[in-house]
């Protein structure tokens, strides 16, 4: 994936990351805290449909090191409009491999923003984490 590092591109990346973690807080608000990652994935996916959002969910990201292809070497949780990488969590504290694994994430699949979203707190806003690659 190539995205253009515009004005126009940063700007809408930024509407569309409040646009998420609106729909994470939705999700959370209805929901709570306590549940699995999956249906946290499965229920935010819906969220963001209702609200216009294509996403795609366990994108597979295949990888190719010195000639070895390896075909599902990570799955990401929501791909948004093929410009936000989103991880979820539900872990008491996010670990800081976390967010090297995600910078990681949108090295390879070249995209400048992504967001770690931890179900686990009581208050969703202290459980997400923007990441930006460059």
């Amino acid at each position: 994936m190539k995205h253009e590092d515009t004005k126009g591109t940063k700007k809408h990346e930024e509407e569309l990351s409040y646009v998420i973690i609106g729909a994470a807080l939705e999700v959370h608000r209805t929901l709570g805290p306590g549940l699995l990652e999956s249906a946290y994935e499965a229920c935010l996916s819906h969220e963001l449909r209702l609200r216009g959002v294509p996403i795609r969910r366990q994108t597979p990201l295949p990888l190719v090191y010195k000639g070895v292809h390896l075909k599902f070497a990570y799955r990401i949780d929501l791909l948004v409009e093929d410009l936000i990488v989103v991880e979820l969590k539900v872990v008491e504290h996010i670990p800081p491999v976390a967010t090297s694994q995600l910078l990681t994430l949108l090295r390879l699949l070249n995209c400048r923003l992504g967001l770690i979203v931890n179900f686990y707190e009581p208050i969703l806003r202290s459980g997400i984490r923007r990441v930006v690659n460059g």
